[in-house]
């Protein structure tokens, strides 16, 4: 059995332990402790490791088995919601409000159920985006902010990390603006970290951590 790895702030940033390392239970946790700042989350997101916690917890670090992924080719794009990219109105911007998507992505009145968007979550990723490597993409509607996403982006990966509505497939619009322009970019996946039934509906998959580090060492050259 594995034994939950402890970091210290003053550890070098990527002094992060094998992620073969990662406890059965919970699935997926490897590390706690450390710190935000840009350079540890950097090196985490090489490593195939990111940030996931709340308020009143130490920072957790994880690398789950399986790990979800959605190739930006591979999405399912309904009827309902091509309709809607043709005739709802919206507008796809990137990078114009990061701070704001932030924001919606933490808003508690969208999530009754809580949210681990904290304070120093915020300003860590928008240090992250200061710096050119933390990304939004957002559904305007009318002037308005109505949806979006933000994630980072390393080489020719995008880690997604959260998403939010304020209308009707607001967010899917958003994560098919996203999948257009990393075809684009020829970038090779969103790692969507862990799965649910709505991000399978929209083409992403499980593999294995096996297979998922062999995907990253390939893209992130």
């Amino acid at each position: 059995m594995n034994n939950l790895v402890w970091l210290n702030e003053f550890d070098p940033p990527d002094v992060f332990p094998d992620i073969a390392q990662a406890l059965d239970d919970p699935p997926g946790l490897l590390a706690a402790g450390g710190d935000l700042r840009p350079e540890r989350l950097l090196a985490a997101y090489r490593r195939g490791i990111f940030p996931w916690y709340s308020t009143g917890q130490p920072i957790l670090w994880w690398s789950p088995d399986p790990r979800t992924v959605l190739f930006p080719h591979e999405m399912k794009v309904s009827r309902s919601l091509a309709k809607t990219a043709r005739n709802r109105g919206f507008e796809a911007r990137f990078d114009t409000d990061f701070a704001a998507v932030m924001a919606g992505c933490g808003d508690r009145k969208l999530r009754p159920e809580g949210t681990w968007i904290t304070r120093e979550m915020r300003a860590a990723y928008q240090q992250l985006h200061t710096q050119g490597w933390a990304h939004s993409v957002e559904t305007w509607l009318d002037g308005a902010l109505v949806g979006g996403l933000y994630g980072v982006q390393l080489g020719g990966v995008f880690f997604g990390e959260s998403m939010f509505s304020r209308v009707s497939n607001a967010s899917k619009f958003a994560l098919m603006s996203l999948c257009k322009r990393l075809i684009n970019q020829q970038v090779g996946f969103i790692d969507c970290q862990m799965s649910t039934p709505h991000l399978l509906s929209l083409g992403a998959r499980d593999v294995s951590r096996r297979q998922f580090l062999e995907l990253l060492h390939q893209h992130l050259a």
